[in-house]
């Protein structure tokens, strides 16, 4: 007849091989781009657009950001003064402005262009956080130039159009 008992030497091995899996386990679960989103801390459509974001496998990280402090963060990064929208991520080396679509972030993640970003500038009706796509209005996504200049990148027609 065998005991098992648990020896201080078993329990150290344990816990070691434990700690070192956990770094497979976290990329295993969160899967998805990792994106960090500078916005006001009060912004209900920012909020909006991040839930999209983690909806669709990203893993988002947020700091609050406001005013001067947040204008002077966009333009800084390239971000044009008639692309600025509400808030601003950085995911991969690109800047992401506004309420840009969770594919159009995923095609520029894999065609990796020469850009800054893209950006939605203002905050168009029924862009991602901005209410029902089902209602939206026309708006385009822009790519934005190491230059400054845009382009439009892809563009959203009004719903039932």
């Amino acid at each position: 007849m065998t005991q098992d008992t648990l020896t201080r030497r078993g329990l150290l091995i344990g816990s070691a091989a434990l700690l070192a899996g956990l770094p497979q386990l976290s990329l295993a679960q969160s899967g998805g781009p990792s994106i960090h989103v500078l916005k006001d801390p009060n912004c209900g459509c920012c909020s909006a657009w991040i839930e999209i974001l983690e909806g669709d496998g990203f893993t988002v990280t947020t700091e609050a950001s406001m005013g001067t402090m947040l204008m002077r963060y966009k333009s800084d990064n390239g971000i044009p003064q008639e692309m600025v929208s509400c808030h601003t991520g950085q995911v991969e080396g690109y800047m992401i402005e506004g309420h840009v679509p969770a594919a159009d972030i995923r095609r520029l993640l894999a065609e990796r262009p020469s850009a800054v970003g893209l950006a939605v500038p203002g905050m168009p009706y029924g862009s991602p956080g901005m209410g029902p796509e089902s209602e939206r209005e026309a708006y385009d996504v822009f790519l934005i130039l190491h230059d400054g200049s845009t382009e439009v990148y892809t563009r959203y027609e009004a719903a039932g159009l």
